[in-house]
């Protein structure tokens, strides 16, 4: 799973994205003529009886989905119905927009399917041990199945807290290296408990050390436990929570931009071989992990699509704001030449950071 997985999800990400253009492209009456999983010679392809090359490249850097008319440098018959320039700009920007929107769909999906069966994270009541670290200091001490009840002199409940109720974990590193005085529940019985903690570093889903603004590893305090948070809802709640996770997510991203921008965060730009090592060790803690992992990077993906950039979706849904708002068309060249210097960007930032992934294993 620790291969499969890993390969298998980042397969769905692109194969997602790129459907979206694709049968939205396809509703619309354009001709696909390629729709390519990875970039480069093909190394295994199939052709539909509609005519579209389907193949699967050897460079897993992303896919693309090749439309009549899309390339701007590309000759076009006017009276060429089928062709991507001759569509109304409406369904033009539908058929761009629609691979970012398969992203969040795809999002909810997940989102759905794994809140109705394993349940909603940080909505359970109480806080349960699920395991301990036995290289941790509550190893001995504290239990699977353990429900702590209070830390320190506070009470604990994890869904429904109070505002001025601190979470566990801020409880533990507030205590700076003190034993935590914990009362927990186990069969039956309220048990006191004294347990140590200790200072380590803070890391991310692939095992790398985040660091401050300071540019020093991130640490805190921990009893070395893993707690079982989710709490188990209805479909009805599940289909709710589902429906607003990916608007939730995205909040979150572009605060962490926004705070990145004011030096109050650092971003960390990942690509293939990082993501990948981040897939390897989600699904490595389990399949709910993974599939958490490839819920959250949908709409990463899908938001990233989003930015007005050149090359990217929202690159050309900016050129075509402008031809729906003035209507005409932006000068070609024009659009060319930003696109191509979008392109070779990408290109370098991909490979400057693939080598970055790369140094970090």
């Amino acid at each position: 799973m620790n291969y499969l997985g890993p390969i298998l999800a980042l397969g769905v990400l692109i194969i997602v994205h790129e459907a979206g253009h694709f049968f939205v492209a396809r509703w619309c009456g354009m001709r696909v003529e390629r729709f390519s999983i990875g970039f480069g010679p093909a190394i295994a392809k199939w052709r539909s009886k509609r005519g579209s090359l389907f193949q699967l490249a050897p460079i897993p850097f992303g896919g693309f989905v090749e439309i009549k008319g899309m390339n701007i440098a590309e000759d076009v018959d006017p009276d060429d119905k089928e062709a991507y320039p001759n569509k109304p700009v409406w369904q033009r920007i539908l058929t761009i927009f629609a691979g970012p929107g398969t992203n969040y769909l795809a999002a909810v999906l997940l989102a759905f399917g794994i809140y109705s069966c394993a349940g909603i994270p940080n909505w359970a009541e109480r806080y349960k041990v699920a395991a301990v670290d036995p290289k941790a200091p509550a190893h001995g001490i504290l239990q699977p199945g353990d429900v702590i009840v209070e830390a320190n002199g506070q009470p604990l409940k994890l869904r429904g807290a109070g505002p001025n109720d601190k979470p566990l974990a801020v409880i533990t590193n507030d205590a700076k290296g003190a034993p935590m005085k914990l009362v927990v529940e186990r069969g039956g019985q309220r048990i006191p408990l004294e347990v140590p903690t200790k200072e380590v570093e803070v890391k991310d889903g692939a095992g790398n050390v985040i660091k401050d603004a300071d540019g020093k590893p991130m640490k805190v305090f921990r009893m070395g436990i893993a707690l079982e948070t989710r709490g188990k809802v209805g479909v009805g709640t599940a289909a709710l929570e589902a429906v607003k996770y990916p608007w939730l997510q995205t909040k979150q991203i572009v605060g962490g931009l926004y705070a990145a921008i004011r030096g109050k965060a650092e971003v960390r730009v990942t690509g293939p071989v990082g993501i990948f090592n981040e897939f390897s060790s989600a699904f490595g803690s389990g399949l709910i992990y993974g599939l958490e992992l490839l819920m959250m990077l949908n709409v990463y993906l899908g938001l990233f699509n989003l930015l007005p950039l050149p090359a990217l979706d929202g690159g050309r849904l900016a050129f075509l704001g402008y031809e729906l708002v003035t209507r005409r068309r932006a000068n070609p060249r024009v659009e060319m030449t930003v696109t191509m210097v979008g392109v070779l960007f990408l290109i370098v930032l991909m490979v400057f950071v693939t080598f970055k992934d790369i140094a970090h294993l």
